[in-house]
Order: structure tokens, then sequence, then C-alpha cells
């Protein structure tokens, strides 16, 4: 079984990439982040073409969510549960569904902005809305996992230059411990391989030549329990779908589980 996860900034825009990577690549399951569409703008019909079933979290603006399965999509979760809402309103952040086997979260945890900013108490907030969401399914025998761009760098191995990082956002202790206490409840860090250098990225921004350079960060994670991490066989960053024109800043992360 394979599975992945993707923050495809505007799956609209990277619709043609999605469904040729999907075809090319055998994804069983995918989750995706940053859709920036509503419902009625996400491309279920496309992917029903490729046979793949979706479930989405999505209203328009910057955020949004999906899971695209071909093995099945059952006890679709929207949202976290008493999740913090940010200016008067909860964000399609999360969902949940259960494909074949597996039960997955994707998640888009919030940017957080600049430390001193209501946008990063927000953050800290959600991850642990996050925790309490997750937390059975993780101590379960099923293989569960919680994918998606966590907008944090877990250690300083996974930002190319931490001394450029000192005071921002996605480095902090606060966010880091956040990362700490999810894994708590029975997560581990399935660390992909990279498909070149030394490092696992999975983000490199658009400004300054970031990819060709490869000033990149891992923040896209998958965080699977015993029954998960036990089955991979295998896990690795798709570097070459960041190459070219239109491509996602992020690139996906593809893990291979016998279950």
């Amino acid at each position: 079984m394979r599975i992945a996860t993707w923050n495809v900034n505007s799956i609209t825009a990277r619709l043609p990439r999605l469904l040729a990577w999907l075809e090319k690549t055998g994804t069983d399951v995918l989750c995706v982040q940053e859709t920036k569409c509503t419902l009625e703008q996400f491309p279920t019909e496309a992917l029903r073409e490729l046979g793949y079933e979706s479930a989405v979290n999505a209203t328009g603006r910057w955020n949004g969510v999906a899971v695209i399965s071909r093995v099945g999509l059952d006890d679709v979760t929207p949202g976290l549960a008493d999740g913090p809402g940010y200016d008067g309103a909860q964000e399609p952040r999360a969902i949940a569904a259960t494909c074949g086997p597996a039960r997955v979260w994707s998640v888009y945890v919030p940017n957080g902005r600049e430390v001193d900013h209501a946008h990063y108490a927000y953050k800290l907030a959600w991850f642990e809305a996050l925790k309490a969401a997750v937390a059975d399914d993780a101590a379960g025998p099923r293989p569960f996992a919680v994918l998606g761009d966590y907008n944090v760098a877990p250690t300083d191995d996974d930002v190319w230059d931490p001394s450029l990082f000192e005071g921002a956002t996605h480095v902090t202790p606060a966010e880091r411990a956040a990362l700490a206490s999810l894994r708590e409840t029975g997560l581990h860090d399935v660390v992909p391989r990279p498909l070149k250098y030394d490092r696992p990225f999975t983000y490199w921004d658009y400004r300054e030549l970031g990819f060709p350079k490869n000033k990149g960060m891992r923040i896209d994670l998958v965080y699977g329990n015993e029954a998960f991490s036990k089955a991979v066989s295998d896990a690795y960053v798709d570097r070459e779908e960041r190459k070219g024109k239109g491509a996602s800043d992020h690139a996906p992360v593809v893990v291979d589980l016998d279950v």
C-alpha cells in the first residue's frame, strides 16, 4: 500500500501535475494540503475518472485539506473537535478517513507567522486540539498516521541553515515541544530518504533560487503509530516533482507499507 502527503499549493493550479503523478506512482492514498479552493471547485470528477474517491474540507482562500483514495474512503471526520478558531472562524486544516486497512489524517498546521503574533498562539492551541483528536487512534492496533504540512522543522538538521531562523517560527522550542507532545500519543516520525543530497527536505521557497541551491526545510511529516511504522518498507521525498514550471513549493512524501 502506498500512502503519500503533498502540499500542492492550489489543487486547481497543480491539477495536471497531480493527475499525472498519481498515474505514474500508483499511489493508493494521498493526503493533500493547501487546496485553495471551495468544495465546488475541488476536482472530484477528474479524480474519480482515475478511480479515486475524495474527502474534502475546504472553504476557499488559503487553506483546505483532502484525502484522496482508491482503496476505500470511510468514517470521514472533517476538522478537529473543539479545535481553536482564528478571526472568529474554524479554518479547514484537518480531515481524517479510513482507507482500506489504514486510517489517516491530512493536516495543514497553521504557519504561526511571527512569535509575537496571535497566529503563533493559535498554532500552539491547534496542536493541542490535534493531539486530543488523534490520541485514541494513535494508541490503537490498526495502522494510523497523521500526514501533512506541519510547518515545524523537528530538528536543526531539518533546516538548511539554522542560524538564519533564530527567533523565527518553525524552529522555536515551543513548536518543537508541541511535536514531541504529539508523538507521546504513540506516534513515530517516519523519516523519508532524500532522492538527492544528504537531508530529506520537503519544502523550498520559490524565492532566491531556494530549490536549485537546496535551501530547504523538512516540514512535511508522516507521524505513524506503531502498527503503521512497523509496516513501512520504504519512505522517500519525491524531489523530482518539485522541478519544472508550475511546481508546488513542496515535494510529495511517499510511504510504502506492507499491510
